[in-house]
């Protein structure tokens, strides 16, 4: 293993930078301005049983040190992104990739998880059960250890790669379902997704969002992001890919030290395209910096 390797879930990954789902479409969008190839793997765009046009415009707005969005998980559906997605991706990037997915039911999460597992590209599938801007789902399934566990069941029952359960920061006790999803079969946990937050038109006095309240992204809560990192990895054997608000190499740094085996960047890559492969470019000049022989042995660094 390189000095930026690390091992995700028995998959060696070049280095710990992953793009997060949402940000970074299907990865040819971005393969136009440079080799993906770089990345250690990617997310791709939150995939359900069924096409969805998301949620009414306007949904996304800007914040103080972050954005807001209400995209609602806006995606071809499932057989589309196997047919179409997939095999132009496949042009483009040599690397498994991680297939992130959505449901409105445990059977539906489960559909879509064995429809992915069974495609050779597709090295993990990250189970989205915190998404804060659809109804009927997402967030829903993420606020309690019970349903938490009985999804992470219903898709371990159906898949042979890893899982990955990406937990909600909008509850009250994150390590308690971290557990009940790692108990239930769990192969690593993603967190944080979005925090739930609105803003206001002052001269409209409405909501600027359609969907009225949205997910805050961006530098404004990884402060958060990284103390649900330490909480979680401190508290699971499995490993905790860590994200919410990742924009520089020090923050992959300092995600890492908070227990992270990888970390993913957002919102980041809206703002600047290349941000993910400059990060990658810097990480070995400030593992120097900071005396830090290899990336891998930051994890769990604050213990």
């Amino acid at each position: 293993m390189g000095r930026l390797s690390v091992d995700l879930c028995g998959i060696e990954l070049d280095n710990p930078v992953i793009p997060a789902s949402g940000t970074f479409g299907y990865g040819y969008e971005f393969a136009e301005f440079y080799d993906i190839n770089c990345l250690g793997t990617f997310s791709f765009k939150g995939t359900t049983l069924q096409p969805r046009h998301g949620n009414p415009l306007p949904r996304i707005a800007e914040a103080k040190a972050g954005m807001l969005n209400a995209v609602g998980l806006q995606n071809p559906g499932v057989e589309a992104v196997i047919r179409e997605e997939l095999p132009k991706l496949a042009k483009c990037f040599r690397k498994p990739v991680i297939a992130n997915i959505s449901g409105f039911s445990a059977e539906e999460y489960a559909e879509v998880c064995r429809l992915l597992d069974a495609q050779n590209q597709v090295g993990w599938l990250e189970v989205n059960i915190s998404c804060p801007n659809v109804h009927g789902g997402g967030m829903s399934f993420g606020t309690d250890p019970e349903t938490a566990a009985e999804i992470t069941r219903a898709v371990k029952a159906v898949t042979t790669k890893p899982i990955i359960m990406k937990l909600s920061p909008n509850v009250t006790d994150i390590v308690s379902i971290a557990q009940a999803c790692e108990d239930a079969g769990a192969d690593a946990i993603s967190l944080i997704n979005t925090l739930l937050g609105m803003r206001f038109d002052l001269k409209t006095r409405r909501p600027v969002l359609a969907n009225i309240t949205g997910g805050l992204s961006g530098p404004a809560v990884f402060p958060i992001a990284l103390r649900m990192v330490w909480q979680v990895s401190h508290a699971v054997r499995i490993p905790v890919i860590g994200l919410g608000g990742v924009s520089c190499a020090d923050d992959v740094i300092e995600m890492m030290t908070a227990g992270a085996t990888a970390v993913q960047i957002g919102a980041a890559n809206l703002v600047d395209p290349f941000i993910c492969r400059d990060i990658i470019s810097e990480l070995p000049a400030r593992l120097d910096h900071y005396g830090i022989e290899n990336i891998s042995n930051l994890t769990g660094g604050s213990r």
